[in-house]
């Protein structure tokens, strides 16, 4: 079945079980209290499990796709792999999933893998875990097609397993989850927790919110869209890379869901692209009238963006 799979599902695939592993290890490490962490500047901490998790993701799909572009955010390391942190199961039920036909015969080359091994760092050190994803974003040319987004610290209610495991591809499917529509009758927006600024908190005060969830991680913000605990998430600064929001956006969007800039733009993830989503970022639930919230954007805070 992986032989004949599409590229795009087996890399999909595959990457659900390397984000488990990598959650196990962010758990393992915060357990035994060595974050060792440094700073890589202004609110921008890396730790030992940031590390670790990139390494076993990386390892992991590098071993099994040579061919394709792999972006990990933390520094590349010379160090060897423990053979207990490579991955090579996949989710054979992802592998069965029909692709339309411009997925099917698709170039190593025109892909891009973009890893966040540990979305939500700072919040992970404050001990708010539940804000923590790992996160995988498939790129087929400039556009997000699939994505992986694994909580390590998300508690099942029918059992006492940690982790949840989240996927989606655009125009084929999408699993370990069921959309849920946000909240009527009153408008709920999510944003940063740790990286505000004057600019975003006027993007958030001019969509009118009756709610406002600031939380850690483009992962866990999508998540709230996703679960219907939020109808938007805007952030109108320059913070976002390509690795935190690829995974979202095409999980995202494999919901009906949508995912641009400040302006209405869409991001390229190719792998020549700039790391940085310099023109902020606005996601919208499914179902929710995105031009909408673009144009509630006031000029001034996009004039801020595009200096």
């Amino acid at each position: 079945m992986a032989q004949t799979a599409s590229l795009i599902s087996r890399i999909v695939a595959s990457s659900v079980f390397a984000t488990v592993k990598a959650g196990k290890i962010i758990r393992d490490i915060m357990s035994h209290g060595g974050l060792n962490i440094v700073e890589k500047g202004k609110n921008d901490l890396q730790t030992e499990a940031d590390r670790c998790a990139q390494r076993c993701i990386i390892a992991s799909l590098s071993s099994q796709f040579p061919n394709v572009t792999i972006i990990g955010e933390e520094e590349a390391s010379n160090c060897d792999v423990p053979f207990d942190w490579m991955v090579s199961e996949v989710d054979q039920e992802i592998l069965k999933l029909k692709v339309p036909a411009h997925l099917e015969n698709i170039d190593p080359k025109d892909v891009c893998v973009w890893v966040d091994p540990l979305d939500g760092t700072s919040e992970y050190t404050q001990g708010l875990v539940e804000h923590v994803t790992v996160l995988v974003g498939v790129a087929i040319g400039q556009k997000p097609i699939g994505g992986v987004i694994h909580q390590p610290y998300y508690k099942n209610s029918d059992s006492s397993i940690l982790g949840r495991t989240i996927w989606g591809i655009n125009g084929v499917g999408f699993g370990g989850f069921s959309p849920v529509a946000p909240i009527g009758g009153k408008r709920i927006i999510t944003t940063s927790r740790s990286h505000s600024n004057s600019n975003v908190q006027a993007a958030v005060n001019a969509l009118h919110p009756d709610e406002i969830l600031r939380v850690g991680g483009a992962g866990y913000k999508v998540l709230l869209l996703l679960e219907g605990k939020a109808h938007a998430c805007v952030f109108a600064s320059r913070g976002y890379k390509k690795w935190d929001t690829c995974a979202p956006e095409a999980v995202l969007r494999a919901v009906g869901g949508t995912l641009t800039d400040c302006f209405g733009e869409l991001y390229s993830y190719n792998a020549e692209t700039l790391l940085s989503n310099e023109k902020g970022v606005l996601a919208t639930a499914p179902g929710e009238d995105h031009q909408w919230y673009l144009s509630q954007i006031p000029d001034e805070v996009k004039a801020l963006l595009k200096q």
